[in-house]
């Protein structure tokens, strides 16, 4: 069994999730909350998790999905190649592929400016946060 000191080292070099977990474990388990005062150290920590989990993502993937219109693809496989760079039997891959990934780690103005474009050309796009 661990030292009191290693036991309290490890506790202490815990990330914030690690202590949310082990809060939620002793609590769940053993019935063992902490006090209302702060009598554990990885009170606190663990109640600054929901606000970094609220940050709101800076970059986002764009993420061209299947099941758009057949009779609109060439004009997909236009607007795919002008925002990619891609040749032209690239681009058909990429649409072909859908559900795929035309570009990642883009802020939130180029990826709207991108969802519109291929919407316009009868796309369906899913903007999501990268990561």
């Amino acid at each position: 069994m661990a030292s009191i000191a290693e036991l309290g080292d490890q506790i202490a070099a815990l990330t914030i999730a690690q202590a949310v977990e082990l809060k939620n474990l002793l609590k769940e388990k053993y019935g063992i909350e902490p006090a209302a005062g702060g009598g554990m150290m990885m009170a606190a920590p663990a109640a600054a998790a929901p606000a970094e989990a609220a940050a709101a993502p800076t970059e986002f993937n764009v993420i061209l999905e299947g099941g758009f219109d057949a009779a609109k693809k060439v004009g997909i496989i236009k607007i795919v190649r002008e925002l990619t760079g891609q040749g032209l039997a690239e681009a058909k891959a990429t649409v072909e592929g859908a559900p795929k990934a035309i570009k990642e780690n883009v802020d939130k103005k180029v990826a709207d400016d991108l969802k519109k474009k291929l919407e316009e050309a009868g796309a369906k796009v899913t903007v999501k946060p990268a990561g």
